[in-house]
């Protein structure tokens, strides 16, 4: 079999909060990390940062002030220096320890290092070590990387927060009813299979549930991106989440709690934010080796400076410089934040991703095969074609087959009918309904007496059509299409084509992969010549007709075998050995079924314009992906050589605060950066 990734082991990192965090190799350097820690953090830092910035002596010469003097005022920078160390270094030192323990040296141990170098090195001084201490660098590079990482972290958040928007969609209460028409008011989580609710106008809809009774219209947007509100009566489905409209209607609950859909999907989007994709161990790799470089840098850097002969306060400032802005943290925010809002953008328009390497490699298709029954297609007949006698109006002759027809069960039957519904034409009252065994139906329609059936009517009444009625109907068999006709005693007054309807939608998704430079084909057990059909009709490139559910899975590896990476579009079920074997799975039409096992991405609607959105989506991900990896690493060539002082002799040293500046601005670019994928175009 062709390639299969790793398809359900996914590492898992807890955020706070129980949020998933970014996936992060085997460790997660914000693991009980949360924003508002950050953010306290910052301003009582900030404040404490404050005495040690008026007394710091070399500010005030700088600035040519002199601070207050008071007894022992010379021990303020110190005093209120290792009070930063200890209340705003402490979160760093403890995600060093864990970054070691881990064995996956990072940004962490960067900072840790930078600021315990300093920490020491400035208690030395305070002791009587000769040299100028580094208190006022300390406190600054302190409360400017909480800043940083408070911003990180709002970023990571906000790009996470697709999951708490679900959960709100919740309401927390519902009406229960109780023998009859009494109801009573209970919290969702008492809420059991069997039960029944009543769903006011303009509620939410507390669990999944098939409609009892009652005629509405649900607004189901915010769980599978359709914005037009979907009609709901008796025996239609609910989803959990979504909001009734302006009718009554009573639900039986179906699944609670876990089980719902929205819970499925909440799962989906946690899952497809915490696994693990190419670009991610890249990026941690890149991360890893910066490290080493920085301590690397840092070695030489201390090295160098004393060789030539400078004073150890100015070699150790150097030292904290290069550690602080060859930090990775830009590097270890660009993926995870492209991770994050990807898959929340993807979840916003119904394309929920089970696995991240199928989004990723989407960008790469080159062949998308398509199941054809209820893909491309409704997967219920229409009237997809007609011809009539002269004089006779074809939404007439429709009109009066579907009036016929109302009371048959047969899928012919359903076919005229829903084809007269969805034309909007009103049926008038047929009488005397009579079903002719293998011919078709007889009844009276406003008076005149009118009979619908296939071939054998014609053979039994001994009748011939007109010559466009005939070649109409030659032309329908061709194609593999039944041809049903309307009789009114010895004249044939109209033939249908009764055939699986193309969904309109499936038009613009061959034209836009066409675009996208992806090659359609598609894969159907219906006959050659109903393949060619629809094939025809929309453009499709390869068709393979005529397949056993069983050798779907051949099909797609020998499209593989051509060196092709090719999509599966299918349901999920009797399509799932396909799905497996292709290189992307993609289950359409899942609906309230979301825990579709065989698909890298899930459809939640039935539309395949969402297959080009997918491309669209990988595409526009890399690119930041590329992107952010670039912003992030590419400054460091500049930057750590410069912190290193290589332009000393020109006159230009950075102080390890402006170090911290520009890591931070680094990392401020890239989750900016990240963020403007929202406004990507699917």
């Amino acid at each position: 079999m062709a390639h299969r990734h790793a398809h359900h082991s996914h590492d898992r990192h807890g955020g706070d909060g129980g949020t998933p965090g970014p996936a992060h190799g085997g460790h997660d350097k914000h693991a009980g990390h949360s924003v508002e820690m950050f953010r306290d953090r910052f301003w009582v830092s900030l404040v404490l940062a404050i005495p040690v910035l008026i007394w710091e002596p070399m500010l005030q010469d700088w600035f040519g002030y002199t601070a207050p003097v008071f007894t022992g005022s010379v021990y303020v920078p110190a005093i209120f220096g290792i009070a930063v160390f200890l209340y705003g270094g402490r979160v760093f030192i403890r995600g060093a320890l864990e970054e070691l323990r881990a064995r996956l040296p990072g940004m962490m141990t960067l900072i840790s290092l930078a600021i315990t170098v300093a920490f020491l090195y400035s208690l030395a001084v305070l002791v009587g070590f000769e040299g100028h201490a580094l208190w006022w660098e300390l406190a600054t590079l302190v409360t400017i990387m909480l800043l940083g990482h408070w911003i990180e972290m709002r970023s990571i958040f906000q790009a996470q927060g697709a999951l708490k928007e679900l959960a709100r969609l919740l309401p927390d209460t519902a009406l229960r009813l109780i023998d009859g028409d009494r109801t009573e008011e209970v919290t969702i989580d008492r809420l059991r299979a069997g039960d029944l609710l009543l769903i006011r106008p303009g509620a939410g809809i507390p669990s999944d549930g098939v409609v009892e009774s009652g005629r509405s219209s649900v607004n189901e947007a915010m769980i599978t991106g359709e914005s037009v509100p979907v009609d709901k009566h008796d025996g239609d489905k609910v989803i959990a989440g979504t909001v009734n409209g302006q009718g009554s209607l009573r639900v039986e609950v179906t699944q609670t709690g876990e089980g719902t859909a929205l819970a499925g999907i909440m799962r989906l989007v946690a899952q497809a934010q915490t696994s693990r994709s190419r670009a991610q161990a890249l990026a941690d790799r890149a991360a890893f080796f910066l490290t080493v470089v920085a301590l690397a840098a840092g070695v030489v850097t201390f090295a160098a400076w004393l060789a030539v002969g400078a004073t150890l306060d100015f070699t150790i400032t150097r030292v904290v410089t290069v550690l602080v802005i060859a930090c990775p943290h830009a590097l270890g925010l660009a993926i995870p934040l492209v991770v994050a809002i990807s898959t929340t953008l993807g979840a916003r328009n119904g394309l929920l991703v089970r696995d991240r390497r199928g989004l990723e490699e989407a960008r790469e298709l080159n062949v998308v095969v398509f199941d054809k029954t209820g893909t491309l297609t409704l997967g219920e007949h229409r009237v997809v074609e007609m011809a009539t006698a002269p004089g006779v109006d074809a939404d007439g002759a429709l009109r009066l087959a579907a009036a016929i027809e109302r009371d048959s069960e047969h899928p012919i039957a359903r076919a005229l009918l829903k084809s007269a519904e969805e034309k909007e034409i009103a049926l008038p009252h047929a009488k005397g309904f009579a079903a002719v065994a293998g011919q078709g139906v007889v009844a009276e329609v406003e008076g005149r007496t009118l009979k619908v059936g296939g071939p054998a009517l014609l053979g039994q009444l001994g009748l011939e059509p007109d010559a466009e009625i005939a070649a109409a109907a030659t032309r329908y068999g061709e194609a593999g299409q039944a041809a049903i006709y309307l009789v009114e005693n010895d004249r044939v007054l109209a033939v249908f084509a009764v055939a699986d309807k193309i969904r309109p939608e499936s038009f613009e998704a061959v034209r836009r992969l066409h675009e996208a430079g992806i090659e359609v084909a598609m894969l159907t057990g219906d006959s050659q010549a109903v393949a060619d059909t629809v094939a025809r009709e929309l453009g499709i490139d390869t068709v393979f007709a005529q397949v056993l559910p069983q050798d779907k899975a051949r099909k797609i590896e020998e499209l593989q075998a051509q060196g092709k990476k090719v999509a599966m579009v299918g349901d999920g079920v009797n399509d799932a050995p396909a799905l497996v074997t292709a290189d992307i799975g993609i289950a359409i039409g899942a609906g309230t079924d979301v825990a579709v096992e065989a698909g890298d991405v899930v459809l939640v609607r039935s539309d395949p314009r969402d297959v080009p959105r997918i491309v669209a989506l990988s595409r526009a991900s890399y690119r930041k992906m590329v992107q952010n990896l670039w912003l992030a690493a590419g400054y460091n060539i500049v930057a750590i050589p410069l912190a290193a002082g290589v332009l000393a002799w020109a006159g230009i040293i950075l102080a390890p605060a402006v170090g911290a500046i520009l890591m931070s601005a680094s990392t401020i670019i890239v989750a900016l950066n990240a963020q403007l994928l929202r406004r990507a175009k699917l």
